[in-house]
């Protein structure tokens, strides 16, 4: 589990196959073989390490339900370690599962990101969601779009400084609100 809180921006070394490869100090402090590393909010498995770098394997599955597959070297990603125990939760629970891509409207400071409106539901107004696995509140909720503002510190440590109209950005809405509609789903007289 994923606070949705960066803790790095690093970049892309390779893209080879299945094989991502990227450059990080930061999350590589305490990393092992079989941890896990939020890649612009999409959870992947280190399989190897280097100095400075560590690689993950990718289903094609994932390269195509998230922005990783349009990565190529050199392009900056948002880190994050899972969660630990005893540690300050300072975002939102985040799974690190990536619900859909969705797309910049208008970039920062006034962020605003375009997502398919059937995931609409799930967002309210000064609630959270994950842009790229950043943590966010969101607020001026459209038909399929939801502004953000982003400050300058984390326009500068993260990717979204970096993201321009059209970009694609990984979108994961809150796992709570899925849950509660999922059980609710069971008492209505739809369900």
């Amino acid at each position: 589990m994923f606070t949705g809180i960066v803790e790095e921006k690093g970049s892309v070394v390779s893209v080879d196959g299945p094989r991502l490869t990227i450059s990080a100090t930061t999350v590589l402090e305490d990393a092992t073989i079989g941890a896990s590393i939020a890649v612009n909010g999409c959870c992947l498995t280190v399989v190897e390490m280097g100095p400075g770098t560590w690689t993950a394997d990718v289903s094609e599955e994932t390269f195509a339900r998230t922005n990783l597959g349009a990565l190529r070297p050199g392009d900056p990603v948002n880190l994050e370690r899972p969660m630990v125990a005893n540690g300050r939760f300072g975002g939102h629970i985040v799974l690190g599962h990536v619900d859909a891509v969705g797309h910049v409207v208008r970039p920062v400071p006034n962020l605003v990101v375009r997502i398919p409106a059937g995931l609409m539901r799930y967002v309210v107004e000064k609630g959270s969601c994950t842009v790229d696995g950043i943590s966010l509140t969101v607020f001026n909720l459209g038909a399929d779009t939801f502004e953000v503002a982003v400050i300058p510190h984390t326009s500068e440590v993260t990717t979204l400084g970096h993201r321009k109209v059209g970009d694609a950005v990984n979108i994961e809405i809150d796992v709570l609100a899925k849950h509660v509609e999922r059980l609710v789903a069971g008492h209505t007289s739809d369900g």
